[in-house]
């Protein structure tokens, strides 16, 4: 089943178009990956899909269009958005970021019970939940970034970029935990990464973008198996 469908997405910042004619899908509880260099569209199409630039094409989340919708009215669907940069309110403590996505969520009801699963999955943040969001690592801040998306108990969830300026150690636990989300609360994600070695592992889908288009789509395995494409996204 279908939990996000593209038929021919383009998107335009004034004058210059950056996406063109763009198919994609994310079925339920399962991980696509967006591959391509810098300047390809991977977050333009992110953007896209919530609104955030102009765009012309057919845009389905469960089935429903979506590409009339403003942003904050794709989230209320259930669809967050994890930017490049992490985006968190830096003289905000832990909690309080936390509780920001929570106003997302279509059910106000227990928040704390939302708390105490994102802390599940991420038993740093409680240790530092009163602590300055400005004053956590790297790691962490990209932690707490996820765990935001988390509190609106999303169907759906677009993360961009997220292993990027962290140290190895630091990008397989945080995989780890996005592995355990996606099979755990069964929530859908559409992931855009340069690290393609780690996000194919993760991936039921792949779609490689050149310039703004998709040049190529499949499973992960497509990827491996073929040594042009391997040589070029993943280095051997």
């Amino acid at each position: 089943m279908s939990l996000l469908r593209l038929e021919g997405v383009s998107a335009t910042y004034g004058h210059s178009q950056a996406l063109y004619g763009v198919d994609l899908e994310v079925a339920a509880g399962s991980v696509s990956v967006v591959l391509g260099a810098n300047g390809a569209g991977k977050t333009t199409l992110l953007r896209a899909i919530c609104g955030m630039v102009a765009r012309e094409g057919n845009i389905f989340f469960e089935g429903e269009r979506i590409d009339r919708l403003a942003t904050e009215e794709v989230a209320r669907l259930g669809v967050t958005h994890v930017p490049e940069g992490r985006g968190t309110f830096s003289n905000l403590s832990t909690e309080e970021n936390l509780r920001l996505g929570a106003y997302a969520r279509r059910d106000r009801g227990d928040v704390h019970a939302v708390f105490e699963r994102v802390y599940r999955y991420f038993p740093r943040l409680a240790e530092r939940r009163r602590q300055q969001a400005g004053t956590l690592s790297g790691g962490e801040q990209q932690m707490l970034a996820i765990g935001r998306a988390l509190m609106a108990s999303p169907k759906l969830m677009l993360l961009d970029e997220p292993s990027f300026g962290l140290a190895p150690l630091v990008v397989e636990e945080l995989y780890r935990i996005v592995r355990d989300i996606n099979t755990g609360e069964k929530v859908g994600i559409l992931l855009v990464e340069q690290n393609a070695a780690i996000a194919l592992d993760l991936a039921d889908r792949v779609y490689l973008f050149e310039t703004g288009r998709v040049v190529m789509s499949g499973p992960p395995g497509i990827l491996r198996g073929d040594e042009s494409l391997r040589r070029a996204y993943l280095g051997y």
